[in-house]
């Protein structure tokens, strides 16, 4: 399905960057980059980045001063199973809402994974904050939290870039955008040789490949984006066939699956 999403008015955002690794240099911060490109993709001014410490009234500071500012804020870090991600109860104290473990978000994950038990640790990613809506993770199932002007989502770059994709068609944009995405039975370390080709024959379209952990159905999905309708159906097309005839040979013994 094709979706799309137009705005003539200047957007603006602003980003957070959570965790106490990116500011002690343990962790070597990727998503800055990521989320600048993104937004240049789509005609957004990404006016402003600011990395805090894992501690929540640090995180409600920045989060309502950048709330306030911009469009958008796009957050990043602080949403996995263990007791320092933080970043989900900073929201909710942010907008003074509760958190509450949340339905949708133990489907979206049990969906994902056969036998999927709910730990503790498992069941404080599924938590969200009153009134927010999931982000879908088509890598690993564990929702990020739209709240308002706000994303909240994964550290985990992959995570990160697949999340972005998520919401890109619902973003208000100085561009008209349209998304599409073709499912893959055959994986990234497949595919990348000929999706690296045919994105340096497409300069105009943004591809991503996105594993799908624990999918029953499908290894990858690559998703594709583009303000040009007509070109990008075209890569669609040219996408499926790739899949297809890596898929094919795969079955016939010809070539591996991953």
């Amino acid at each position: 399905m094709m979706t799309k999403q137009a705005q003539a008015k200047t957007v603006t955002a602003g980003m957070l960057v959570v965790g106490d690794e990116i500011l002690s240099g343990r962790t070597k911060d990727k998503n800055i980059g990521t989320i600048a490109d993104f937004c240049a993709d789509l005609s957004i001014d990404l006016s402003e980045a600011r990395i805090v410490a894992d501690e929540i009234d640090e995180i409600v500071e920045a989060l309502n001063a950048l709330r306030a500012k911009y469009d958008y804020v796009f957050t990043s870090g602080g949403i996995g199973p263990t007791h320092d991600d933080i970043t989900a109860d900073a929201v909710a104290k942010a907008f003074g809402v509760e958190l509450k473990v949340d339905q949708r978000a133990i489907d979206a994950m049990q969906a994902r994974f056969i036998d999927y038990e709910m730990t503790a640790g498992r069941l404080r990613m599924a938590r969200i904050p009153e009134g927010g809506e999931l982000i879908d993770n088509p890598v690993s199932g564990a929702p990020g939290i739209n709240i308002e002007n706000v994303y909240v989502m994964a550290g985990v770059p992959k995570i990160l870039q697949a999340m972005l994709e998520s919401i890109a068609p619902t973003l208000q944009t100085g561009v008209r955008q349209y998304s599409v995405s073709v499912n893959s039975q055959v994986g990234e370390g497949v595919l990348s040789e000929p999706l690296a080709a045919l994105q340096s024959s497409y300069q105009t379209v943004k591809i991503g490949s996105y594993p799908q952990l624990g999918s029953k159905e499908y290894m990858t999905q690559i998703v594709m984006r583009s303000s040009d309708e007509k070109i990008l159906e075209q890569v669609r097309h040219e996408a499926q066939a790739i899949v297809d005839d890596l898929f094919e040979k795969a079955k016939k013994g010809q070539g591996p699956t991953i």
